[in-house]
């Protein structure tokens, strides 16, 4: 099993920068991708950052303002957030794929609320 636990949101004003952090821990192997999606209320879930070993991408509403990295050694994702506007306001949730027994498997964080606000 694989455990994601995200933390590092908040409330913020608008302009203002946060960091998220998830953590993994578990059976992490052979990971196909990391990504993080957000929510906001009554909205479905969209993806807003993707990182595999090679390249990583982003939604067009970030770009330029969001960065995702990833510590290795520690199995922990980072999305360090810039610039952040109203629209920005969401539950952000990690995810990890991974290949397990020939199919792909993916996890799921609890999620971390981000409020923009002034």
């Amino acid at each position: 099993q694989v455990q994601l636990v995200e933390s590092g949101g908040g409330l913020v004003q608008p302009g203002g920068s946060l960091r998220l952090s998830c953590a993994g821990s578990g059976s992490i192997f052979s990971i196909n991708h990391w990504a993080w999606h957000r929510q906001a209320p009554g909205k479905q879930r969209d993806l807003v950052a993707s990182m595999t070993s090679s390249s990583t991408t982003y939604a067009d509403s970030v770009k330029g303002r969001f960065t995702m990295s990833r510590d290795g050694a520690k199995n922990t994702v980072y999305l360090q957030m810039n610039s952040l506007k109203f629209e920005d306001t969401a539950v952000y949730y990690c995810k990890i794929v991974i290949m397990d027994n020939g199919r792909l498997q993916d996890y799921w964080g609890q999620g971390t609320q981000v409020t923009v606000s002034s």
